[in-house]
């Protein structure tokens, strides 16, 4: 027998040497671990571990007992109350798949989802009544049952037929027990992009990444010692960046919220004093501006993870000054949220703040259970040099990447084309080997054959004082084919003229890449903080279409 065959071959898996890797064996860990200590907190609700536990148990046993088992697609349409957390255990302890749905998607879109995925059963929130009583009505093929998940702390609610989701915990007689998959590659979420156009693709994920996200989380952001998180992030986001399994992982607290408050966000932090939190860069700004117009300065270390393309340095710049120290991800719903981390280097400490802002508005490198990241040439399929000016496209290879997308082929096999996932996303990779986005490709403005990055040009917009958001689409220009144009949104009470924003571009800025056109309103945002520029490019088109008819 070759050593090859002594040590691969003769020596098999077996029961006590190989199980199935799933984020729900966590929860089972911390009940027994910490079954006493608070795993969530709503309002004037707590549970312990235990409590969780438990709750997730009997989700799993109502579950069953509408025949739902391995495959199926269960649809959760809820804000992030306690309810949420435990549809994240308890419909993968039924064999089933988890299809949060994004609550401020229109009936259209709902329906779409519903039925594309085929859900069989859907719990959701009074709140939304009407937009998932019209998407019912919309729905091709078989309607999924529907459980009411009522919420004390609203008035008025108005249920979807009458099963109510407490009603059907307390029924259940026999818990359902916390066991590994059958198979760690079996599904166990299903997250809808944002289409942008067309249909959104359903992105298939399964317990082996979630697991390994789950933990790389805990490694990148070195979660030790007790834990209480604020869910200022949705959950049906990526299922919340895998936080609610992390959380299980090292038994730490969460606090509940149902929307992005600031004023409640920051009581809720000195309430429970609150030590982690993550964000896209408008939550993180949105709790900067009211604690600093407060006067508010926090007495205990807060942690954030902030993720976005390139969050503006005027961001990094103000959350730092109140004390709450950022770490930024980047990733993607196909990665399982977060893929990248900025690992922070003990000599960036001795940094002046806007060198240590520079250094921190990176992507990084690959999570420490993502097995490589990439900026490639996607033509040549060759990593790009490591001088900071060269672009190419971010792509990913490994275990928490996607199983694909649900019943499309195509774009499937066009994500994984020459053996790594294509992101779309753009950047350069500068000589410690961390890698900066220099933007979507759909959004690089191609201005008389220069390239000008529309995330370059808003960082400079958002440094003044005055601005909140910033977005730059391309504008078609007779002479240049297209130039930059800029959506601007003020600051309560401020005053600006589009001539003094485009001044101001052009004194930070080459000339060429300053806006030649500012419009200056509330900018649309998804409900995780990203700027929806489609919606902008739309407006754009139909201004001058308009403009070229008069």
């Amino acid at each position: 027998m070759s050593e090859l065959c002594q040590f691969n071959e003769a020596l098999e898996k077996n029961e006590a040497n190989s199980v199935a890797l799933s984020p729900v064996s966590f929860l089972k860990r911390a009940a027994k671990v910490y079954p006493a200590r608070t795993a969530v907190i709503y309002a004037q609700q707590s549970y312990s571990w235990a409590d969780l536990h438990e709750r997730s148990c009997r989700l799993a046993s109502v579950l069953k007992d509408f025949g739902i088992g391995r495959g199926d697609a269960v649809a959760v349409m809820l804000p992030n109350v306690p309810a949420m957390c435990e549809a994240h255990f308890g419909i993968p302890m039924a064999g089933a798949v988890i299809n949060a749905i994004n609550v401020r998607l229109d009936a259209e879109a709902v329906a779409f989802i519903l039925s594309h995925s085929r859900s069989k059963l859907l719990l959701v929130d009074p709140e939304y009544y009407t937009t998932v009583t019209a998407a019912l009505e919309r729905m091709d093929g078989e309607r999924p049952i529907v459980i009411n998940v009522s919420d004390a702390t609203q008035q008025g609610e108005q249920f979807i037929g009458e099963l109510d989701y407490e009603q059907l915990l307390q029924q259940v007689t026999q818990l359902t027990e916390c066991v590994p998959p059958r198979d760690e590659w079996d599904a166990i979420a299903l997250g809808y992009t944002s289409g942008t156009t067309g249909n959104p693709k359903g992105v298939v994920t399964h317990h082996r990444g979630a697991y390994l996200n789950a933990v790389s989380n805990v490694l990148s952001w070195e979660l030790a010692g007790p834990v209480v998180y604020l869910w200022t992030l949705p959950m049906f986001h990526c299922n919340g960046w895998c936080f609610p399994w992390t959380l299980a992982a090292v038994g730490g607290t969460s606090v509940c919220l149902r929307k992005v408050d600031p004023e409640l966000i920051i009581q809720l932090i000195q309430t429970h004093r609150v030590s982690h939190y993550c964000g896209a860069p408008i939550v993180h700004s949105m709790i900067a501006d009211k604690a600093l117009q407060s006067g508010i300065q926090f007495a205990h270390s807060i942690s954030g993870l902030i993720a976005g393309a390139a969050p503006p340095a005027a961001v990094l710049e103000k959350v730092e000054r109140l004390g709450i120290e950022l770490t930024h991800v980047y990733g993607l719903t196909e990665t399982y949220g977060p893929a990248t981390v900025c690992v922070k280097q003990p000599e960036w400490a001795s940094c002046s703040l806007e060198e240590r802002v520079a250094l921190n508005g990176r992507q990084g490198v690959a999570y420490p259970t993502q097995e490589e990241v990439a900026v490639l040439d996607p033509e040549t399929m060759q990593p790009v040099p490591a001088d900071g000016k060269t672009v190419g496209e971010i792509m990913f290879r490994g275990n928490i990447v996607m199983k694909g997308y649900l019943r499309n082929e195509s774009a499937t096999a066009e994500a994984f084309e020459g053996g790594w996932f294509h992101t779309g996303d753009l950047a350069v990779v500068h000589a410690d080997g961390y890698l900066k986005i220099s933007d979507r490709s759909k959004d690089v403005i191609i201005s008389g054959g220069e390239n000008i990055s529309s995330l370059e040009v808003e960082d400079v917009i958002q440094r003044h004082p005055d601005v909140e958001l910033a977005a730059v689409v391309p504008l078609a220009d007779e002479k240049w084919g297209e130039v930059p144009a800029a959506f601007v949104q003020l600051r309560a009470g401020a005053e600006l003229s589009e001539q003094q924003m485009i001044d101001y571009c052009r004194e930070n800025m080459s000339r060429f890449k300053a806006p030649k056109k500012i419009i200056f309103e509330s900018l649309p945002t998804t409900s995780t903080g990203k700027i929806q520029k489609f919606l902008l490019r739309q407006r754009l088109n139909s201004a001058a279409a308009v403009a070229a008819a008069s």
